[in-house]
């Protein structure tokens, strides 16, 4: 059993070395977060788009009504 033993410990001691160096290596490849408020942005975009949108609405129902629309 005493070689066993001491095998077992030199895997468990080289495996926790190898999980060190892992976890310092990957934390290198983390991205960075940002400080900017998202929020923010997602409301400022969000009333562009809807804006945007209601503008190829409208103009979509004045190309239909002037194009296929009702004729006097």
């Amino acid at each position: 059993m005493g070689p066993k033993k001491n095998r077992w410990i030199f895997f468990k001691r080289l495996r926790m070395q190898t999980a060190w160096r892992w976890k310092f290596l990957g934390s290198a490849f983390k991205w960075k977060r940002l400080n900017l408020q998202l929020s923010f942005v997602d409301d400022v975009l969000f009333r562009i788009l809807s804006v945007f949108e209601a503008i190829v609405l409208v103009a979509t129902l004045c190309f239909f009504y002037l194009c296929c629309g009702c004729h006097f």
